[in-house]
């Protein structure tokens, strides 16, 4: 495993450099050598998912790099291995590698129907490359944070975040980007799976408690939530100003099999689009409960320490969700920029 997840590494960093310094012109050229031809890109809306480099280019990479001419990455975590997402414990054997960080420009246009203001932004990235067994990239599953990139701006369609707003940073005290080999996962990824299927899968719809996360998070746990939520800088506060308010509005949410669940050095991490099954039966984010069912498109990094979690970097589509609840975010942000000019 070790030199394949080695392989599959070094060739992610290639698709982020490529992704990010080759000229707009050659993209489609340069891309296209180290993603397979049927390539899959699932994606965060508004953009919608699709199949080719070629697409891949027009839809996402092209005019990102167009509305951000001085875009640079800040790579917070990376890490690969061997997945383990299934939910009743069989391994899906398919090779990934996930990072996350910041792409750090000034938008000087508009892309996606975020208005270019130019000013200096810093946009959540969170993304997990699948690879094919001669080191292809087979499938990619991005989410930007567009609510935070909204909220940057001023612009948000959602209340004030209950959680501290644009917390986001590199792990502490220790280095994320896990280029070299760091041994045997498979202690941390017993614990993720006991957490993630057992303990969030517990909630008995009545008790906080009955989802023991004390034995999984730390106390003073570090959970950066996406735009809309917010950071929560304790287990108390991730109880009070996230898990409760979420557990009201979807008290019969579950956890089924993930695209990937992979653990590398210290941290473990998961993406699946989506990954969590809900219906939206009480009240959320100044929202009435709406009764649809809906499907959470999530993204997660945890830093593992002495036998906890201590840190929880978190994506959801949020535009995505309310757009499954009949709520069309970006329709209000149009509004707003309406009622402004």
């Amino acid at each position: 495993m070790s030199e394949i997840n080695q392989r599959n590494k070094k060739i992610a960093r290639s698709w982020w450099q490529i992704s990010d310094s080759e000229p707009v012109s050659g993209l489609t050229d340069a891309v296209s050598q180290i993603l397979s031809e049927d390539i899959r890109w699932q994606s965060f809306m508004p953009l919608t998912d699709c199949t080719g480099a070629p697409a891949i280019v027009d839809q996402y990479l092209r005019p990102l790099r167009e509305a951000f001419h001085d875009l640079t990455r800040q790579a917070h975590i990376v890490i690969g291995g061997k997945s383990e997402g299934k939910a009743d414990g069989g391994c899906d054997g398919a090779y990934w590698v996930g990072g996350t960080g910041y792409l750090c420009g000034t938008q000087t246009a508009d892309l996606w129907g975020v208005p270019g203001r130019n000013q200096k932004l810093r946009l959540r990235w969170g993304e997990f490359l699948e690879f094919d067994a001669e080191g292809r990239i087979v499938r990619i599953q991005i989410i930007i944070d567009v609510i935070d990139w909204l909220e940057q701006l001023n612009l948000s369609p959602l209340p004030p975040s209950r959680g501290a707003p644009f917390v986001y940073p590199a792990p502490t005290g220790t280095l994320g980007e896990l280029w070299e080999d760091q041994g045997d996962p498979s202690q941390m990824l017993a614990f993720a799976r006991q957490f993630i299927f057992g303990g969030l899968n517990a909630f008995d719809q009545s008790n906080l408690k009955s989802m023991k996360m004390a034995d999984y998070f730390h106390p003073n746990l570090k959970w950066y939530g996406p735009g809309g939520i917010g950071a929560c800088l304790s287990l108390k506060e991730f109880e009070e100003l996230h898990q409760k308010p979420w557990l009201v509005a979807f008290p019969d949410r579950k956890v089924g099999d993930l695209d990937n669940l992979i653990a590398e050095g210290a941290f473990v991490g998961a993406s699946s689009l989506p990954g969590v099954w809900l219906s939206h039966t009480g009240p959320y984010l100044g929202h009435s409960a709406t009764q649809a069912r809906a499907g959470v498109n999530g993204i997660d990094f945890w830093r593992f320490e002495n036998g906890q979690f201590t840190e929880n970097w978190v994506f959801v589509d949020m535009i995505d969700l309310f757009d499954q609840f009949g709520i069309n975010l970006l329709d209000r942000v149009h509004h707003m920029v309406g009622s402004n000019n």
